[in-house]
């Protein structure tokens, strides 16, 4: 008896999750510029755990309760008003972030990661930790749901390049029958003969961002594996999985 596959999907879109069965999945929070990268660097250089919150006062209020907290994040790309740091991953090395509870909101990211609420599991993904997440999610064998925080709910490039960087490493082990996760893969292996900034350069996001200054984040965040680390929600708390 042949055994039967995983479903491997992609949700371009939070606009998009209602329409996915997310019970019994892994669920993979995508936000590449940057929530899901800042998540990853923090964790890989020692922060005690990443509480991702969808609202700037509960962000501020969490930060005033919890001690050895950093208060962090972003709107439209830049540091909200009331916290202390941005949703940048080079403001987060070892020195800095080390023992410490970092408290996290974002535009796109956290908002998604709380829209999930019945997955078996959760995690972050990011290119800083691709392979991590690639073989967390084949370990696992169970359906699995790429989840892209895209921009105000509009579809974006580099999210989508993510997903697909996963669908083409790992679908070999799953059934794959999602045109999402089919145009992710194409995306990708257009993509690949360039680095992935090279090819993200043309995105709204990176102009966007960039236009604050920010471009130096960015080729950060293309950077494949620099933090090999698998962020998983255990409670409120994001932590590496171990």
């Amino acid at each position: 008896m042949v055994a039967t596959l995983p479903k491997l999907e992609v949700c371009l879109s939070p606009a998009l999750l209602h329409l996915y069965n997310t019970q019994g999945a892994v669920v993979v929070i995508i936000d590449v510029f940057r929530a899901t990268s800042t998540i990853a660097a923090a964790l890989h250089n020692g922060a005690k755990c990443v509480i991702p919150v969808a609202d700037v006062q509960e962000c501020i209020n969490l930060g005033m309760q919890i001690p050895n907290s950093i208060t962090a994040g972003e709107r439209d790309g830049k540091v909200a008003d009331g916290l202390q740091y941005g949703n940048s991953p080079s403001e987060y090395p070892r020195a800095f972030v080390e023992n410490k509870t970092l408290v996290l909101t974002t535009t796109n990211g956290t908002r998604l990661l709380h829209m999930v609420q019945d997955a078996d599991t959760i995690i972050t993904g990011s290119f800083l930790n691709l392979s991590a997440v690639c073989n967390f999610l084949i370990q696992q064998n169970k359906p699995v749901l790429l989840g892209c925080a895209a921009w105000k709910d509009r579809f974006n490039l580099e999210d989508t390049l993510f997903a697909g960087a996963v669908v083409s490493r790992i679908k070999e082990y799953f059934s794959i029958n999602c045109d999402s996760a089919r145009a992710a893969n194409y995306l990708y292996e257009h993509a690949k003969e360039s680095t992935f900034i090279d090819f993200l350069r043309d995105s709204s996001h990176y102009k966007r961002l960039s236009a604050y200054g920010l471009s130096y984040d960015m080729e950060y965040c293309a950077t494949p594996d620099l933090h090999p680390v698998v962020p998983i929600l255990r409670g409120r708390e994001l932590i590496v999985h171990t």
